[in-house]
C-alpha cells in the first residue's frame, strides 16, 4: 500500500515532520511493507519554513530577533535551495508559542521582532520573501513590523506612540520618510491561512483576539483601534485595506503588510501545496493521513487538513486526518473530503497531557486506524 502522510504541526508541540515520522512509526507496526511518502504541510503557521526548506533541499539559518513584547530571543529564517528566496515564519518571532499564558496581552504586543527578520534578509540581499503569518500573539495592524522596517507612528504631538494594538488609538501621523531604501524593490508573499478582513465581527480581534488573552472588554477596543488605524492608512496612504480577505491575518499583520510593502496575500497552503508537489503525491497515493492539533469547523477556511482533503477528493482519495482536538463544526468537514477524524487521545485526558505524550498518542492512533484498515480488507477477501 502507498501511504503519504501530509500533516501540519501540533502548535506548542511537535513539528509537522515529528506529526509526520510518528504516524508513520505507528503504520509500521502494522504494515511494515508500506510504501510511505511524508510531506510536511503548513498554511502560514508554524513549519513553514521547514516545510519549504525541505520541499526544496534548502536550509535554515539562525539569527537573533525580539518577541512580541520586545525581549531578545535566538530565531531563524530559511532559504530555498535555489538560493533565491528566503522564507520567514512570524511565529518565530512574534508567536503566541514564545510568550507565557500569564504574559500574553495583545494590547501590547508587537509585530517589531517580524520586522526585524524582513530587514535582516533584506540586508542579506534577498529580494524575494515568502512570510508565513500564523500564529501570532500580536493585533497591532503590523504597526511593529512597519516600524522596524523604518516607518514612525507618531500623535498629534508629534511624538512616537507605544508598542502593540493598545496604542494605535492615539496614532495621528504615519511618517515613512526614513523607510528602509531595500523595501522599495523586495517581493514579499504573505502566506495566511485566514480570509478574516482586519475589523467587525469577522475581524482580527473578534475572532483571534480571546485566542491571545484578550477579555471582550479588550477586544472591543482592539476592534476600534484597527479601525482607526485604518482610517490613518486611507488618509495618508491612499490604502483601502481593511476589508481585503486575509487583512485580519496575524492581528492585523496581513492589512500591514499590505499598507506598507509591496506585498500580496495568498492562501499558505497553495503556497506550500505548489512548493511541495503535493497533488502529484497525492495522486500516487492509495490513502492518505493528514493532521493539525485541533479540527473544527475552521478547518474548511484554508487550514492544512482541507486543503489536503479537497486535493484527494478531486481524485477520489481516502482521507484519514488525526488531531489533538477534535472541535465544534467538525463534522461539516466529511462533505469536503474527510474521510474520517480521529482524535488522539486515549483516555479522559487535560490538554497539557496530551500535549506531553502528542508523539505516542499519534503512534497508538495510527497503529489502531491501520489495523481496522488490514481487518476490513481481509473481511471483503
Amino acid at each position: 500500500m502507498r501511504i503519504l502522510i501530509a500533516p501540519d504541526s501540533f502548535k506548542e508541540c511537535l513539528t509537522a515532520t515529528e506529526v509526520a515520522k510518528n504516524i508513520a512509526l505507528g503504520i509500521l507496526q502494522v504494515m511494515p511493507e508500506a510504501t510511505i511518502t511524508c510531506i510536511p504541510i503548513a498554511d502560514g503557521g508554524e513549519g513553514t519554513v521547514e516545510a519549504i526548506t525541505t520541499a526544496t533541499n534548502g536550509k535554515i539559518i539562525p539569527i537573533d530577533t525580539l518577541d512580541a513584547l520586545m525581549r531578545p530571543i535566538s530565531s531563524f529564517y530559511g532559504i530555498t535551495g535555489d538560493g533565491k528566496t528566503a522564507i520567514i515564519e512570524m511565529a518565530a518571532a512574534s508567536g503566541l508559542g514564545l510568550i507565557k499564558t500569564s504574559e500574553r496581552n495583545p494590547l501590547k504586543t508587537s509585530t517589531f521582532g517580524t520586522g526585524m527578520l524582513i530587514k535582516s534578509v533584506m540586508e542579506k540581499g534577498y529580494t524575494s520573501i515568502i512570510l508565513g503569518i500564523g500564529g501570532s500573539a500580536t493585533n497591532d495592524g503590523g504597526m511593529g513590523m512597519a516600524r522596524a522596517l523604518g516607518y514612525r507612528f507618531l500623535n498629534k504631538q508629534n511624538q512616537e506612540i507605544g508598542e502593540g494594538g493598545g496604542s494605535l488609538y492615539s496614532l495621528a501621523f504615519i511618517d515613512s520618510s526614513k523607510v528602509d531604501p531595500l523595501l522599495k524593490n523586495t517581493v514579499i508573499t504573505v502566506a495566511c491561512d485566514v480570509t478574516n478582513p482586519l475589523c467587525g465581527p469577522n475581524g482580527a480581534s473578534a475572532i483571534y483576539g480571546p485566542q491571545k488573552s484578550a477579555s471582550p472588554e479588550m477586544v472591543k477596543i482592539l476592534d476600534e483601534n484597527l479601525m482607526h488605524f485604518s482610517k490613518i492608512i486611507i488618509e495618508q496612504l491612499g490604502k483601502d485595506i481593511a476589508n481585503i480577505p486575509g487583512a485580519g491575518a496575524a492581528g492585523g499583520l496581513g492589512a500591514g503588510m499590505l499598507a506598507f510593502t509591496n506585498a500580496s496575500l495568498s492562501p499558505g497552503f497553495e503556497i506550500v501545496k505548489t512548493i511541495t508537489n503535493l497533488e502529484k503525491h497525492i495522486q500516487q497515493a492509495d490513502l492518505i493521513f493528514t493532521a493539525e492539533g485541533k479540527i473544527d469547523y475552521q478547518t474548511q477556511f484554508g487550514k492544512t487538513p482541507f486543503g489536503v482533503a479537497q486535493l484527494a477528493f478531486k481524485y477520489q482519495k481516502p482521507v484519514i486526518a488525526l488531531c489533538g482536538i477534535i472541535g465544534q463544526g467538525a463534522n461539516i468537514l466529511y462533505e469536503k473530503g474527510i474521510s474520517s477524524i480521529f482524535a488522539i487521545a486515549d483516555k479522559p485526558m487535560s490538554v497539557e497531557e496530551s500535549v506531553r505524550n502528542a508523539a505516542v498518542l499519534l503512534q497508538n492512533t495510527s497503529e489502531r486506524i491501520i489495523r481496522l484498515i488490514q481487518s476490513k480488507s481481509k473481511l471483503i477477501n
